[in-house]
Parts: structure tokens; sequence; C-alpha cells
């Protein structure tokens, strides 16, 4: 008829629409890209009724009431809305970590050290307890370097202003002389044990107990280190000195008696005086017991030496506690009886 052909339309592929989250979804499963996009939802739907701040309280409130699987979901919360946020991470490491997942909070305080490797300190503590060696040693120096600027830094603003708030200057929590003790007491130890046999390790032990006691003079956990240090390098009197210091400020601690005790038995053949750290070292040690029982102590290391050395001690045939003292309490054998144990009714479920 002469007419002219219609044009056939030319099929153009469908646009497909993207949401922010389906072009990551390709390879998933139906299953787990609806679990993704309800995470999305609802972490969408906390930020718009939520701030970082009130889901940090909410975390705070859960880990007073050690209820850390929850801690942990406001604080996941937090981090979804502010994801570089130290003091978020540094919540959700040591929520982990609480937990028992070590990898984790691991994996969580080195993105804190990669975002902000020169400021705050107790990423630091955490890594530096859960490595070894020189390993170890880096992680505790480099928090103790941040602990010590804060530290200048909090009193130079305090003789600036005082009563200022107790923070630092990076608005993080304050630090105190017994933060920095503590932490130069991990190096020392670490050289008294997994390096001792490093070369200068004696020396280097030595000196971070001596830092440790410089920013707290009256830190027990030095002063035992100290102790324990002056025992190996065979500088016994000095070691009492330090054990019985510790005993004026508390005379219940099962080490320092140990220590002593133990000092008096490698003194008990000294000319003289062999009969005397005889009899020490037999008072010392028989109140470990008594201590060790009344403590609930976990050392059966420890029990057992006290056993041999109180076996080489005693004369023979004599299988009797010294009693002597009545500040050592009663016998051993029943002093379960003595403690009650008492349960608190759980604290009602908190709102959510």
């Amino acid at each position: 008829m002469g007419g002219q052909q219609k044009s056939k339309k030319k099929n153009k592929p469908k646009k497909t629409r993207s949401n922010g989250v389906g072009a990551g979804l390709v390879a998933l499963t139906a299953q787990e890209r609806m679990k993704v996009k309800m995470h999305e939802k609802a972490k969408k739907k906390t930020s718009e009724k939520y701030t970082v701040e009130q889901l940090l309280e909410k975390t705070e409130e859960s880990m007073d009431n050690f209820d850390f699987p929850m801690a942990r979901l406001f604080c996941q919360r937090a981090l979804d809305i502010e994801p570089t946020n130290l003091e978020v991470l540094d919540m959700m490491g040591n929520i982990c970590a609480e937990m028992g997942e070590a990898d984790k909070a691991k994996q969580v305080f080195l993105r804190a050290v990669e975002l902000s490797p020169e400021e705050g300190h107790s990423k630091y503590m955490y890594l530096g307890q859960i490595h070894t060696g020189q390993e170890a040693i880096g992680y505790f120096s480099k928090g103790i370097d941040i602990m010590i600027k804060a530290l200048h830094t909090q009193n130079a603003s305090a003789a600036a202003a005082e009563g200022a708030s107790a923070m630092d200057a990076e608005g993080g929590p304050a630090v105190c002389g017994k933060d920095v003790a503590v932490a130069f007491c991990s190096v020392a130890e670490i050289y008294f044990t997994d390096l001792c046999m490093e070369e200068g390790a004696a020396d280097r032990c030595k000196e971070a107990i001596a830092k440790a006691l410089e920013y707290d003079p009256r830190s027990s956990e030095a002063l035992q280190l100290m102790a324990s240090y002056l025992f190996s390098t065979q500088n016994m009197e000095m070691a009492m000195e330090v054990l019985e210091r510790l005993l004026e400020e508390d005379d219940e601690v099962v080490q320092v008696w140990y220590l002593l005790g133990w000092v008096c038995y490698l003194q008990r053949d000294k000319p003289e005086e062999g009969e005397s750290f005889r009899d020490s070292a037999l008072t010392y040690l028989t109140r470990v017991k008594k201590l060790y029982a009344k403590l609930r102590c976990d050392d059966p290391a420890m029990l057992e030496h006290v056993e041999q050395l109180l076996s080489e001690l005693k004369p023979a045939g004599d299988t009797a506690d010294n009693n002597d003292d009545d500040e050592d309490g009663p016998p051993i054998d029943d002093i379960g009886d003595d403690f009650v144990h008492s349960s608190d009714e759980e604290d009602d479920a908190m709102e959510h």
C-alpha cells in the first residue's frame, strides 16, 4: 500500500536504582542481603533518634551493671554513627576484652592506634598486655610517653586554672602518677621474666622499678618488684627492709609474707643469727599458709614451695603450725566455716 513501515523501538536496558547499599550486595545470598539492609536501616534509625553521647551513656550504664553484651550493642551503634571516634573505639576495645574476645579487642585497639597514634594511652596498655617480649615493651613504652606528656599538660593547666575539670588536653580521662607507675611495673616484670636472659635486662628492670616508685612512692606493686629484684641479686638486707615497709602498709598480702619467709630461710645458716632467721622464716611461712586459705588465693606452685620450706624448717616429727601469735588467727582446717557467701538480688532489667 506504499505506507511507510513503522520504525521499531530499541529496547533500552532498565536503570537500576541504587540505595547506597545494594552495590556491594551482588555476591551475597538473599538472606545475607536482607541482614545487611536491616542493619543499615537500624543504623539510620539510631542516628536519627540518638546522639553518640547518649549511646555512650547507655554503654557505660550497661557496663556498670556488668551487662557487657548490651553494652557492646550500644557501643556498636555509636561506632556505626562515628567509626573514627576514639572514645567509642576505646570503649569497644575494653568491652571486647571484658567479654574474652581478645582478637576483636586487638583489632579495635590497633584501629585506634592507626587513627591517632599520639593520643590516648589505654590502647597501648592493652596491646602491651597481650604481647610479649620487646613487642610488649614497645607498646608499654609508647603508652608511658603519652601519659607523661599528659601529666605535664595537666600540671601546667592546673597551675593556670585551679578547679578545672579532671580531663587532659585532648578531652580524655585525666592521668595520674599511679597510672604511670603501673605501666613501668609492667615493663619491669617483662625484663624480670620474658627478657631476663637479655644483656642488660637486670639494669633495665631496676630502672623501670625506680621510675615506678618515682611516680608513686607508695606503690605496693613496685615495692614488691623491688624486693623481688633485690632478692634475686642476693641483696637480702635491703630486700627485707622493702618487705617490712610493705607490711606496714598492708599486712595481708600473701606474696610479701612469702618473700619475707624465703629471705629468712636463705639466711638460716648464718653464724650467730642463723637460729633467729630460722624462727622468723617458720613464723612468716606459717602466716603465708593461713592467709592463703583466708584470702582464697590461687597459686599452687607458691603453696607447694611454702610446704617444702616449712618441712625443712620444722623439727623432725613436728607437724603442727606455729600458733603462738594470736594475730595469726585460728587453725586453717575449718576456716571455711567463717566465710558465709551472701548473694545480692539481681537488678531489674535495664530499660532500653
